[in-house]
């Protein structure tokens, strides 16, 4: 009689049965107990795999809606830009007029209105007028930091989705991980009843059976590591998704492992500055700290102010007629006799600024550039060692691993080269689900640093 565990399946989670004892049996084990133990491992093998009770699954997509629709700190910048859009229309208005009521030359022996020629009651009026041209670059420039604002959104926006994605996938990574140990710890349990059985037999040594019991521990303690982490960027994810810290997080089980080839380099570098936004913002800074230097030259010439006054006057002349009243203009104007030491240093100020604005826009673009490139190179490494271990290296290690249980059920290998061999394919399943998760991190760095679509 034969039997065998298949084998075919045991990386992929969605095996119905991951495995990694790939035994064929040309007859049944001599000893009633050993052949108990291969029945159970068999039906063990053949039971379907129990998952936890699905609750809602929150997708990638849901994730980053619900960021967009529910974050605190992008709705503040949202606020911050409405109310910056509402700046430029006063920037551009002229003051407000000043409206004065006086009472002049009221005699004081009695305060009489109609004792004194001189005494009269007035009512006027004054506007400021700026000088030409100084509201228009006031408001010009209100506007273009109101649309840097906007532009300080969608930056905002690119930036809350990169973390939200970077947050997602870290949790998905763990949660992988934590499969993996799940199951790495019932094969060695399975490892310690085969070791245990031939050392009941006589035909194995104790210390085989510490030695499983060694390594699971240790897998017992890098799941209690690989939850507290998990904990952690739950609590993060859902800060983003203003979200209670302890609310459930659930994501699905499995994912698109296919990872799309990005577009060359330089086109992506013409996508960012086209498309970022932060460029954009830095573009309109740039642009009002030059009208703001204007403004300031302009400062050089003098404001004016315009006046009407009316005054009331009661009592008669001298000759018996009444007393007219009173009509007064005034215009006024501002001196810049201290332009040196205020006006121009005004101007040295704003030529300063302009000249700071649009070193920070070339910086700003260069740092673009080696973020973008840096996030090219961290994907195209990754996406290089997913297809590595996932064609070359893990159907190696799962071979490895057959050939040395087979072997050690006859006696041929030895119980710690049958450990390293599941441990060390345990690494590398690890090692493919952190490369699958450090493409998709850099894939999320790529699109906000471009501001868009970076796959083919």
């Amino acid at each position: 009689m034969s039997c065998y565990w298949n084998f075919d399946r045991y990386f992929h989670r969605g095996a119905e049965a991951p495995d990694p004892i790939a035994i064929v049996c040309r007859r049944l084990p001599r000893s009633g107990r050993q052949a108990l133990l291969v029945l159970s491992l068999l039906l063990a093998a053949a039971g379907p795999c129990v998952q936890a009770a699905s609750a809602e699954r929150l997708t990638l997509e849901a994730a980053v809606a619900l960021a967009l629709a529910a974050n605190p700190g992008l709705a503040g910048m949202r606020a911050r830009a409405e109310a910056m859009a509402s700046i430029p229309p006063q920037a551009g208005s002229l003051p407000d007029p000043v409206l004065s009521l006086n009472a002049m030359n009221l005699p004081t022996d009695g305060f009489a209105l109609d004792q004194e020629p001189m005494t009269q009651l007035q009512v006027g009026i004054e506007q400021s007028l700026p000088f030409p041209g100084k509201r228009e670059l006031r408001q010009r420039a209100a506007a273009l930091d109101a649309d840097a604002a906007t532009s300080n959104v969608d930056e905002s926006r690119l930036d809350l989705v990169r973390r939200v994605k970077q947050a997602w996938w870290q949790i998905y990574y763990l949660d992988r991980a934590l499969e993996i140990v799940a199951r790495n710890r019932e094969l060695l349990r399975q490892f310690v009843q085969i070791a245990q059985t031939k050392y009941e037999v006589g035909e194995g040594l104790q210390q085989e059976v510490l030695l499983a019991q060694v390594e699971s521990s240790r897998l017992l303690d890098r799941r209690i590591e690989l939850r507290g982490a998990r904990r952690q960027e739950a609590a993060r994810l859902n800060a983003l998704l203003d979200r209670s810290a302890d609310a459930a997080v659930v994501l699905p089980d499995q994912v698109d492992e296919r990872l799309a080839g990005i577009r060359p380099e330089g086109k992506l570098y013409a996508r960012a500055e086209a498309a970022r936004p932060l460029l954009e913002q830095r573009r309109r800074e740039v642009e009002a700290a030059r009208l703001r230097h204007d403004l300031a030259r302009r400062d050089r010439y003098p404001d004016f102010k315009l006046g009407a006054l009316y005054g009331f006057r009661q009592g008669y002349n001298t000759n018996g007629s009444a007393r007219p009243d009173f009509a007064s203009l005034m215009v006024g104007m501002t001196l810049p006799l201290y332009a040196g030491g205020k006006q121009d240093k005004a101007v040295d100020q704003r030529s300063s600024e302009y000249l700071q604005k649009q070193y920070a826009l070339q910086d700003e673009f260069n740092r673009l550039r080696g973020e973008i490139s840096a996030a090219c190179a961290d994907y195209r490494r990754a996406a290089e060692q997913v297809e590595l271990y996932r064609t070359g290296i893990i159907p190696q290690a799962r071979q490895s691993v057959a050939s040395m249980l087979a072997g050690y059920q006859v006696n041929k290998v030895d119980f710690l080269n049958l450990v390293r061999s599941q441990i060390t394919l345990y690494d590398y399943e690890t090692q493919y689900w952190k490369a699958f998760i450090d493409a998709q991190q850099a894939l999320a760095r790529l699109s906000a640093a471009v501001g868009g679509e970076v796959t083919e």
